[in-house]
């Protein structure tokens, strides 16, 4: 069992189970499944897919993860930023309004593909692939997101739809259809209604869930109002029985573009299920356990393939809602896939009155909750880097559409890491009287130098993106007037050198030794220096020439010269 219970951690939690954890596990399963049912309808219709698919796919995902996922109340499901990805995947295929059986055969193919990806990933134990999301790129990443779902659900908000792709195209044409006198009143309405009870529960009363009372408020108008004649469209009856087993399946012209968006939406899915599964298990007091992580919600896509399911991810707010219901294991979650099976099986018509502009609303509430302006003003204030990169990925999303703006996002985080190691930090280091060590003379212009040598801080790998740099600052520093006698590196921030930065330190040492000027090193770790060694560089750098500390460098510098500590403007060149 143990073996076994380590990759099918649901069997090991049902042997260990705690009998007084049943009656807060059935009860935070019930108010789950209030929340489950109107966010899988709304989602699957963000995805471009029918209704009923939404439930379909949270039954089947709750069980696989409750089998294979190692969190006790991470809850998965449908979910608003996988959405948008998946109708980008899937809609140039069919077309709009194309067959929804085959939207339905795409999406359930695409989820298998992530699903396979994803585990596959946890198996290999290559979790750190989330890391291509930075956060300044997940913030705009969702920023952009939450744009783009609020305008492409404020045409169904009103009651009319629109045929146009991208967020300036959508823009334009619900623009349009309002001008034009599309909108239909009722129908706004009830969205607006919908949307105002749910923001302001949320706002106010955060314990009340607000998704489900808007929903049920919804079909109440329905009743009192008969919005049906009024001409709002309603979702209607829901069809019968247990998910239908269906193999995915796509043609081999379609896989190739299956598999550019399972990509995406893996990556998607992987950094927002390490990242909540994170926050609960700090708060819960449990490990994360990243690599079966992956495989939970790689399973719990595969099982959603095979029942007519889509992808998944991870829900910050439906764990939330779990966690808050005193949910203790993912019986909770299996509750709420039986309790959803029961409302297909015996009553598929209880939502039949559920307005589609009140969907519409359940959307447009989960799209204004992923967009992060605190996050984005706070990168503005403390980092106007990371601030333009947050709003070069908002701009990929917004304006070339949800799957290239992912692409956009992985290169923009790269971009930025390269960024990082081209143009590291680097600091003329001096003494002070009141900090014990040495510091950088721009953040201590008062610090005292060494007459004749120069500590120098280079804060990256030596690698050759960054050598060309490294070789142009010890140039600058070797041209003053008057020169240096030593430049000493303070090496403890270079955790490597590449073969290209060891032909550069062969060249700059020569370089120096001709104009008198020696190049020293200090506190260089040691499998950096054994890779000096393995380069033969102390054929060219004398090996007296590295030291154990910058203390060892500056005493040695002092025996050889006599030099003292001066203040600024105050040194010369020692005579030696």
């Amino acid at each position: 069992m143990t073996a076994i219970g380590h990759w099918v951690p649901g069997l090991r939690a049902a042997t260990t189970y705690r009998r007084e954890w049943l009656a807060k596990d059935l009860v935070a399963g019930l108010v789950l499944s209030t929340l489950l049912v109107p966010q899988g309808m709304a989602y699957a219709e963000l995805a471009g897919l029918p209704p009923i698919t939404g439930l379909y796919t949270s039954i089947l995902c709750l069980i696989g993860y409750a089998l294979f996922g190692p969190s006790r109340i991470l809850v998965l499901g449908p979910d608003s930023s996988l959405g948008p990805m998946i109708a980008a995947v899937i809609v140039p295929i069919v077309g709009s309004g194309g067959d929804p059986a085959k939207a339905v055969a795409l999406a359930s193919m695409l989820a298998l593909m992530v699903g396979v990806t994803m585990a596959v990933l946890g198996i290999a134990k290559l979790g750190f692939i989330a890391d291509l999301l930075s956060k300044p790129t997940q913030i705009g990443y969702m920023n952009g997101l939450a744009v783009t779902i609020l305008v492409g659900q404020l045409p169904k908000l009103c009651g009319f739809s629109v045929d146009a792709d991208g967020l300036i195209g959508e823009a334009v044409a619900f623009v349009r259809g309002l001008a034009d006198g599309e909108a239909v009143g009722a129908a706004v309405a009830v969205g607006v209604f919908t949307l105002a009870v749910i923001l302001g529960l949320q706002r106010f009363l955060p314990k009340i869930p607000a998704v489900l009372v808007g929903v049920v408020a919804a079909i109440a108008a329905t009743w009192v109002l008969d919005l049906g004649e009024r001409g709002v469209k309603l979702v209607g009856a829901l069809p019968k029985g247990f998910p239908p087993l269906t193999l995915p399946h796509a043609s081999w012209s379609e896989l190739g573009l299956l598999l550019a968006g399972a990509f995406g939406i893996t990556l998607v899915s992987l950094t927002d299920t390490i990242s909540t599964a994170s926050a609960f298990a700090a708060r819960t007091g449990q490990e994360v356990r990243g690599n079966q992580e992956m495989i939970g919600i790689g399973a719990a896509n595969i099982a959603a393939s095979f029942f007519q399911g889509f992808p998944v991810s991870t829900s910050g707010s439906r764990t939330a809602v779990a966690e808050q219901s005193g949910a203790r294991s993912q019986l909770t979650g299996v509750v709420g896939a039986g309790l959803i099976l029961l409302m297909l099986v015996f009553f598929p018509a209880l939502l039949k009155d559920l307005p589609q502009p009140a969907l519409g609303a359940v959307v447009i509430a989960a799209s204004l909750s992923l967009a992060d302006i605190p996050g984005t003003a706070r990168l503005w204030r403390h980092r106007r880097t990371e601030f333009a990169v947050a709003m070069a990925a908002f701009l990929g999303v917004a304006l070339l559409g949800v799957l290239p703006g992912i692409g956009v996002a992985v290169i923009l985080s790269v971009l930025n890491v390269f960024r990082r190691l081209w143009w590291p930090y680097q600091a003329v280091l001096g003494r002070t009287t009141d900090v014990a060590g040495y510091h950088d003379v721009r953040s201590y212009p008062h610090a005292e130098r060494m007459p004749g040598m120069v500590l120098f801080r280079f804060d990256a790998p030596l690698i050759f993106a960054n050598a060309r740099v490294f070789r142009e600052q010890i140039r600058e520093l070797a041209a003053a007037d008057p020169a240096p006698r030593w430049i000493v590196i303070a090496s403890e921030p270079i955790t490597d050198v590449d073969t290209t930065a060891s032909d550069m330190l062969e060249d700059l040492d020569e370089e120096l030794n001709a104009r008198g000027i020696s190049l020293v090193f200090a506190e260089m770790k040691d499998p950096v220096r054994r890779k000096i060694d393995r380069y033969h560089l102390t054929r060219v750098i004398e090996p007296e020439h590295f030291f154990p500390t910058l203390e060892d460098a500056v005493a040695a510098y002092q025996a050889l010269t006599g030099a003292q500590w001066t203040a600024p403007g105050a040194d010369r060149q020692p005579r030696g």
